[in-house]
């Protein structure tokens, strides 16, 4: 049984990860102040004797000295484009570099693995398609979503200094689009976005002409390449890219939701943000010849699995009032 601390728990992709870790028998610790993440992901864990949940933003320094940590799985950071474009994108920054290093340096002090959840935004608008490891980005460093691009390409550079000077033992991942349940609503996100836009009757927003594709994970096949990249041999540090080569155009994305929630939605386009890339797909390989991981779920299986969370979710509130 491994003794896990998990940043950013309480968000999308920390919930599942949190889930996944206690089924499969380990000691969890969340962390999260709760800034972007929801405590209701995590709820039905706060009875469990392996779960502890600590609020706490980690652009401070955490201490933990009544458990030795084994591993720490570092997702804490806002995702949701709105946020980072807005107001929330000096945090956005603090969060992807002071967060970084006060990770690192617990991670030093316990002796721990710690993994960092980079993201697929660090090659910018890519030039190179598909995007392999190797692929250096294209980034603006001055616009509206740089906090969150060159933040998360700080992080990393922080992550490798640590291995290649204080002997941190770490792992690397850039993440790409990913959805399923536990998504907020109101992230902005485009899967969500459609499908909550689609169960209320109203019309699906794509900005720019719906062109610029997208590749889609399912949540459970990422978190199972984050559990396998966490436990794969010490001296495989990555960075690895973790995302669904399956290439789709947001308008098709779009057409689909709309024709599994039926009803009158229409698609509207508004004018397309600064930097949103054209293209993002990534190259596997790396994942597949080192981790044995591709994912498994097909758009149409986690579109149907996602529609039916949020189904739920919206049943919930009615019920609420």
């Amino acid at each position: 049984m491994n003794s896990i601390l998990v940043t950013g728990g309480t968000g999308f992709l920390g919930s599942n990860l949190c889930h996944r870790l206690i089924s499969n028998g380990d000691k969890v610790i969340c962390i999260d102040n709760n800034y972007t993440g929801r405590l209701q992901n995590i709820a039905d864990l706060l009875n469990n004797p392996n779960f502890r949940f600590i609020e706490h933003d980690v652009c401070s320094p955490l201490s933990i000295n009544d458990t030795k940590i084994d591993q720490i799985y570092n997702l804490a950071c806002p995702a949701s484009p709105p946020a980072y474009q807005g107001s929330h994108s000096i945090q956005t920054t603090k969060t992807c570099v002071l967060g970084a290093i006060n990770m690192l340096d617990l991670a030093k002090k316990h002796h721990a693995a710690i993994l960092q959840t980079s993201t697929s935004e660090i090659y910018g608008n890519p030039l190179i398609h598909p995007q392999p490891e190797t692929y250096l980005g294209n980034v603006n460093p001055i616009g509206i979503r740089s906090c969150y691009d060159e933040g998360k390409r700080c992080a990393e550079s922080l992550f490798f200094d640590y291995h290649r000077h204080e002997g941190v033992n770490i792992k690397v991942v850039r993440i790409f689009n990913t959805y399923g349940p536990n998504m907020d609503p109101h992230d902005g996100r485009v899967v969500s976005n459609f499908i909550c836009q689609a169960l209320s009757g109203q019309d699906l927003t794509i900005y720019g002409q719906g062109n610029q594709t997208r590749s889609f994970c399912y949540v459970d096949d990422l978190i199972e390449g984050l559990i396998r990249m966490m436990n794969s041999p010490k001296d495989f540090t990555g960075p690895v890219n973790l995302g669904n080569p399956g290439e789709f155009t947001i308008k098709e994305l779009a057409q689909k939701v709309i024709a599994k929630i039926g009803g009158s939605s229409q698609i509207v386009y508004r004018d397309l943000p600064a930097d949103d890339p054209c293209l993002r797909r990534p190259d596997i390989t790396l994942a597949k010849t080192k981790l044995g991981w591709e994912p498994k779920i097909k758009l149409d299986e986690g579109l149907d699995k996602t529609i039916a969370y949020f189904e739920t979710q919206i049943n919930l509130f009615k019920k609420a009032i």
